[in-house]
């Protein structure tokens, strides 16, 4: 896919890997809708690119896992950008603990966030995907969608549930030309996992970066639509 001048929608953009795909994307000439629940992250991000890439950056501050922050902030984005080429499904929550001691109300939080905000903002922007038979959906997951470890039942229940998500989609708009993919990147060296103590397993250093999510993002978005690749962190399928 040649990226100048498409357009993109990045949900969790104001830090850590949607600002760093953010970043990419923009590099590349593609035109932002970014969503954040902090108005001061994405205004400080909506600056910096417009000045470094001269791309059109809107913004709009919403809580994904309420269905009607969603809708609107999809919406209005769709207004001011004119469609949506690419959509990023970023915006992510974690906190571990044992199932029985962990409270309901977080639990309910991660699914309400990791899986029904994906499910909202993708159902809001894939009719524009549709009407122009075209499009690139990429669902940031993790390896925890793909096996589950002690004390992480809900992140990785989230996430098994992206990946579901992902592969039934796939499924149902690739005839629209439409590539739906799934990144299952390890631990990543962001704010998130420092909050809930992820970054003490190991030396930072050693860790993926976001900008090593945002490469491996646009790689995708690069691929050939002959391409099918499910390795090395790349879960995705190519439009029949």
């Amino acid at each position: 896919m040649d990226l100048k001048n498409k357009t993109a929608i990045i949900t969790g953009a104001g830090k850590g890997i949607g600002r760093a795909i953010a970043e990419s994307l923009a590099k590349e000439g593609v035109h932002l809708g970014l969503i954040s629940r902090t108005a001061t992250d994405l205004e400080i991000l909506q600056q910096s690119l417009r000045e470094s890439y001269g791309v059109k950056v809107t913004i709009q501050v919403a809580d994904i896992a309420d269905r009607k922050q969603a809708e609107t902030a999809v919406n209005t984005l769709l207004l001011e950008l004119g469609n949506v080429d690419i959509l990023i499904n970023n915006a992510g929550i974690a906190s571990f603990g044992t199932l029985v001691d962990m409270n309901p109300e977080e639990w309910e939080r991660i699914l309400n966030v990791n899986v029904l905000g994906t499910f909202y903002v993708t159902r809001a922007a894939l009719p524009s995907m549709i009407h122009q038979s075209s499009g690139s959906i990429i669902n940031i997951a993790s390896t925890a969608g793909e096996r589950g470890f002690a004390t992480g039942s809900a992140y990785c229940a989230s996430k098994f549930a992206v990946l579901g998500m992902t592969e039934s989609l796939m499924q149902e708009v690739r005839k629209s030309n439409i590539r739906v993919t799934a990144l299952t990147p390890s631990t990543v060296n962001t704010g998130l996992a420092a909050k809930v103590g992820l970054n003490k397993i190991g030396d930072e250093d050693h860790m993926m970066q976001p900008e090593d999510v945002a490469e491996l993002a646009l790689a995708t978005l690069k691929l050939s639509d002959r391409v099918f690749v499910k390795t090395a962190g790349i879960w995705t399928t190519n439009p029949q």
